[in-house]
């Protein structure tokens, strides 16, 4: 990677750990009990929480409440954040043990780390998820997996290299409803399925904004990292939580909610489709994308995936799914259609709802099609740690989930039909395409 990654070698290697030599018992002996039943401390799980902001925070709250898990360090390129995480996991404690970091370079050259939980900006994701995965640290990565493709198969890579444990955190996996609504549509309760409608947020709009100083103590040149140069302002970097957060959607650190919120429900579509495998073979589409501002991501979109097996899955904006099917109204536009031959499933955070509705009190026989159960998505990949069992959202089928994503994305920019090798992982006989899967870090960034 950079150069300061190559730095730090020396001290990295004689750190690291390697991922799969040590294994932690799933049930805890009595002899590991500390007193009062407590986890004895050689025995619990040492995380890293990398990137503190809106949701980062929301994974330090969750990792503290776990008793087998020590938060030893948190890490955010914002110092306030820094300093937030680090009041709320020692005032949880009772001390001032937990490090704060400001590069997360750092934090995974300690060898006490056994994984980490990264929710930085999209731009992101893919390198510290490497980095983490190289220095044998096992990674629960927020989605949207990435910006380009290309990293998503580089990850992949590396993570099957290490042998290290990856959970991708699209939750609804972990959401009892939408699994059921997904073995409704597995085991054709629904018929043959034909349709699938997807209803995401869209990206929104942000004017341009004018170059502001850069606030002391802010490493900007680090958030920018491999994304090209460009002047700060608040509304640029900012926090969400702070009001700004326009980086989102800017393609140069995001896709938009195309697959910030998208990916959520397209991996649903995926697992209810049976294709966690693979990924569609013919795409198209059309979307509204700002022509001036500081945001660059679709405000409006719609775009058609069809997969091999016949099935067609057709993911919109809230407003355009409200418009081709009743089902999104009363869910705000949000949620997964599943259409087939003799019925329908809906399904979003709100409820799941069927036609029959006897659909919704049907029983899963044994000998039927029974999907993954993971009822906390965090502490799937907790035991996943510990037993060394796949993760209900591994790095492959991050990988294929997140591919729709990239699809849409291009298809709608180019405007044109595109058609994809799902084994070769590339549009076919499109080299114009092929080049929006990939990109050039900025120096000395690299995968």
């Amino acid at each position: 990677m950079a150069e300061t990654i190559s730095r730090r070698s020396v001290l990295r290697k004689a750190t690291k750990v390697i991922a799969g030599a040590v294994g932690f018992p799933y049930v805890v002996s009595s002899s590991a009990l500390g007193k009062a039943g407590t986890i004895a401390p050689s025995n619990r799980l040492v995380i890293g929480s990398i990137g503190v902001g809106g949701m980062g925070t929301g994974h330090v709250h969750q990792l503290l409440g776990y008793p087998d898990v020590h938060l030893a360090a948190v890490c955010d390129i914002w110092p306030i954040r820094q300093t937030k995480a680090k009041a709320i996991v020692d005032r949880k404690y009772g001390n001032s043990d937990c490090a704060a970091y400001t590069d997360f370079r750092d934090l995974l050259a300690r060898s006490d780390i056994d994984g980490v939980v990264v929710a930085t900006c999209d731009h992101w994701h893919v390198l510290v998820g490497l980095e983490a995965a190289r220095n044998g640290k096992h990674v629960y990565l927020q989605k949207a997996m990435s910006v380009y493709f290309d990293e998503n198969q580089a990850l992949r890579k590396e993570i099957h290299r290490s042998g290290v444990v990856f959970q991708f955190g699209t939750q609804q996996r972990s959401d009892e409803k939408f699994r059921q609504a997904c073995e409704l549509v597995r085991n054709q309760r629904i018929g043959k399925l034909r349709t699938i409608m997807v209803g995401s947020i869209p990206s929104w709009y942000v004017p341009n904004s004018k170059p502001e100083p850069i606030p002391k103590g802010f490493n900007y040149d680090l958030w920018l990292g491999p994304a090209p140069r460009a002047p700060y302002s608040f509304a640029r970097c900012g926090p969400r939580t702070e009001g700004a957060g326009a980086w989102y959607v800017i393609s140069d650190y995001a896709m938009g909610h195309i697959s910030g919120w998208g990916i959520h429900h397209v991996d649903i579509a995926q697992w209810g489709n049976g294709t966690d495998d693979t990924a569609p073979v013919e795409i198209e589409g059309t979307g509204v994308i700002p022509a001036d501002g500081l945001t660059d991501t679709a405000i409006q979109f719609e775009v058609r995936h069809k997969y091999a097996n016949g099935v067609t899955l057709v993911h919109m904006d809230t407003k355009t799914a409200r418009q081709k099917a009743p089902q999104f109204w009363l869910h705000e536009g949000l949620g997964i259609l599943f259409l087939g031959t003799d019925g329908w499933v809906f399904v979003s955070r709100r409820g799941l709802h069927t036609h029959p509705q006897s659909l919704t009190k049907t029983v899963i026989g044994p000998d039927e099609i029974k999907l993954y159960r993971s009822n906390d998505h965090m502490r799937n990949f907790l035991d996943a740690v510990r037993t060394k069992r796949q993760t209900i959202c591994p790095v492959d089928v991050a990988v294929h989930s997140d591919t729709i994503c990239h699809q849409g994305n291009i298809a709608l920019r180019l405007g044109r039909k595109l058609r994809w090798d799902a084994v070769r992982e590339q549009f076919i006989n499109d080299g114009e395409a092929n080049r929006m899967l990939t990109r050039t870090m900025r120096s000395p960034w690299r995968l």
